[in-house]
């Protein structure tokens, strides 16, 4: 989440577009991120040199050639003015942006049509200064994925992108679908409806960290750069964020590109991912002549959530597994539809577990209740017992600040020091995770009315697939005495005596 000192310094940059003759907002928010862009290859490439420095090794991989060193943002104001300055970005850096990928690239592919729109040397001297000081915590900017909150705080400007489900998915919320899906160095990973690809820069991330020594082998980071990561979207906004923040986090050939994923046939990916991470649009309905025919032989329906998990499942490699959000309705809606999904994904293949999320987590954007299916590709069943968890609380206030709970080293799935009994109740993440990892063992002998539990898929069944945690989770009421009618009544009777005598005390000292 963004500091009240960052989101005050976005507003200025803002403010200092709409006042520069820019109005458009999706225009506002595209040449800020360019020139974002532009600010951090150069402090990627100063990276490099200072470890090459350190080593007293050459510096590999680097962006910009001996004749490219004026292109870089830290030579930028050395052009001794504004004019000179906006005929580089201009007529120089841009043309340059368009190139830097590879050709064939998907990065290159959705770059190819990036404009530069300032109109003014005024302007974009200013907003340079502006962004340098945004900019400014180098540190900041390498720890988390601050810059898609920037891109979502930007968005959130504009009235109808809630409307539009253009809202990231909280960055916590991902890092938990990531540790409990577990991604290796083997796998192909793919998000239907990526966005800002928060999903996968943040897979990305978990495989630097988790298995950092494999990707040292030359075949394994030839699949890392080029094969494992694939991104789809409809918008060429959020294809060009996301080809830019998979490249800032060092994937060189990332596959994000354009594609409808509900209108177009999925025959061509069918079977290709062992993973799938989403959080897809779920706030409509599509005509059935739009709908990719493929997917409504699965289920047919027009709800774009049951839709999407169809093309989860066709996408899915048999063994494949997926971790994606969707609306509590798909959880016990009761149209033919939803029950026949529901049926599909436990008896044809197995649904591993059910966390239910907390109603506040996608607030201020949107109040939907939502929870996290969990479930693998068989063709051939397997579902036994489903793992449910009710996540109550996630370290941030569940209203429309979102402010956090706890110090920053106590928040997310994985937080730098244990959390005691208080601060569980106000961060549930890391216990989501722990007790993920025992749902097999110690966690089916759990009772019904703790906070997780697993629940045999015949009591599903039984209950017309209905996935519901409510509908299994038990709740222990408290038996509470009450005193006999008549005992009360006599305590009225005397309350009321009492009241008449104080009163007639009362008249004979007034009269």
């Amino acid at each position: 989440m963004l500091t009240g000192d960052l989101r005050s310094k976005i507003d200025r940059v803002w403010d200092a577009f709409w006042s520069g003759g820019i109005s458009n907002p999706l225009e506002v928010i595209e040449q800020i991120t360019y020139l974002m862009f532009i600010r951090r290859l150069d402090d990627l490439e100063t990276g490099k040199e200072n470890r090459a420095k350190r080593t007293k090794r050459p510096a590999e991989n680097l962006l910009y050639a001996a004749e490219a060193q004026e292109l870089r943002w830290k030579n930028l104001k050395a052009q001794g003015s504004p004019e000179a300055t906006f005929a580089l970005v201009r007529d120089k850096i841009f043309p340059w942006l368009r190139q830097l990928g590879g050709e064939g690239s998907t990065y290159a592919l959705h770059m190819r049509d990036a404009r530069f729109t300032i109109p003014t040397a005024n302007l974009l001297s200013k907003v340079i200064d502006m962004l340098d000081e945004v900019l400014g915590d180098q540190q900041l900017f390498d720890e988390r994925d601050t810059k898609g909150d920037l891109y979502e705080y930007m968005l959130s400007k504009i009235a109808t992108a809630g409307q539009n489900g253009q809202f990231r998915t909280p960055r916590h919320i991902i890092e938990l679908m990531v540790a409990m899906t577990a991604p290796g160095p083997g796998d192909t990973i793919c998000d239907p409806a990526c966005g800002t690809a928060g999903f996968l820069v943040a897979s990305a991330a978990y495989l630097q960290r988790t298995h950092g020594d494999s990707l040292l082998d030359p075949a394994t980071r030839r699949h890392y750069d080029h094969e494992m990561f694939h991104g789809f979207d409809f918008d060429g906004t959020m294809l060009r964020i996301g080809s830019m923040n998979m490249l800032l986090h060092e994937v060189e050939q990332p596959d994000i590109r354009y594609r409808d994923s509900l209108a177009q046939s999925a025959a061509g990916e069918a079977g290709k991912y062992s993973l799938i991470l989403a959080n897809p649009p779920f706030a409509g309905s599509l005509d059935n002549e739009t709908t990719a025919k493929d997917l409504l032989a699965v289920v047919r329906t027009r709800k774009t959530e049951l839709l999407f998990i169809a093309l989860f499942l066709r996408l899915l490699r048999p063994g494949g597994r997926a971790a994606v959000i969707v609306p509590d309705g798909v959880l016990f809606g009761s149209t033919k539809a939803h029950k026949d999904l529901r049926k599909i994904l436990i008896e044809e293949h197995k649904l591993d577990a059910v966390v239910k999320l907390p109603g506040g987590v996608f607030k201020p954007y949107a109040g939907v209740s939502t929870a996290i299916l969990f479930f693998t590709r068989t063709d051939s069943g397997g579902t036994d017992d489903v793992w449910f968890y009710e996540v109550t609380a996630d370290g941030w206030s569940l209203d429309d600040k979102r402010a956090p709970l706890l110090p920053d080293e106590k928040l997310g799935a994985l937080p730098a020091v244990p959390l005691d009994e208080a601060e569980h109740a106000k961060n549930n993440l890391p216990d989501v995770l722990q007790r993920w990892g025992k749902r097999m063992g110690s966690e089916r002998k759990r009772a019904r009315t703790d906070q997780s539990f697993c629940v045999p898929k015949a009591d599903i069944a039984a209950n017309a697939y209905d996935l519901s945690l409510s509908r299994y989770k038990e709740i222990i009421h408290a038996e509470v005495e009450h005193r006999p009618p008549l005992a009360i009544l006599e305590d009225l009777e005397r309350l009321e005596a009492e009241i008449q005598q104080g009163m007639s005390e009362l008249k004979g000292l007034l009269g």
